[in-house]
């Protein structure tokens, strides 16, 4: 409450956030390391192919390495996917960025949401939903199945103090 006694959603007191990236292991270095390699190997071959008279080959161990490097790009491309949430005792705000920077935000009511699990035998945790008044939200799409497991057990204990309340301490 303000001074004027009026609603601030600012001032709720945050019981999750979280941000959830794609996971990539190699950097923009190792990157420059692994394509300065592989040309290096492509090049080497090609001009072997090409001492023994086979002058073709040279120019597909060319268009090898710019598959390779087509390929990273649009993986690095789809990394720079995102997904905010955040859970206060009054909504729960997903914010969803593409890898082309369009942006979805859902904002759903922490008391009606219910979080549904589809689980395999073998796998684990393999997608996370939303479930609140007919709408189904996926959440956490990039995460492997322990993380899925981790997150939703963090997640759906930020739901229950969401259902408990606020609590106040007036000292």
């Amino acid at each position: 409450m303000t001074p004027g006694n009026e609603f601030d959603p600012q001032g709720q007191p945050e019981l999750f956030s979280a941000l959830l990236t794609p996971h990539r292991s190699l950097s923009s270095a190792g990157f420059l390391v692994l394509m300065i390699f592989v040309t290096l190997i492509s090049f080497a071959a090609g001009m072997a192919a090409l001492l023994m008279g086979a002058w073709p080959v040279f120019g597909f161990f060319g268009l090898d390495v710019l598959a390779i490097y087509w390929a990273f790009k649009i993986n690095f491309r789809d990394a720079r996917a995102s997904e905010e949430i955040r859970v206060t005792p009054s909504e729960l705000w997903v914010r969803r960025i593409s890898h082309r920077g369009h942006v979805m935000e859902f904002v759903l009511n922490p008391l009606w949401v219910q979080l549904d699990q589809q689980i395999h035998a073998e796998y684990g945790v393999e997608k996370l939903y939303l479930l609140s008044r007919g709408r189904r939200v996926s959440i956490g799409s990039f995460l492997g199945p322990d993380e899925k497991a981790s997150f939703a057990k963090a997640l759906a204990a930020a739901l229950q103090a969401a259902r408990r309340g606020p609590t106040y301490n007036p000292i």
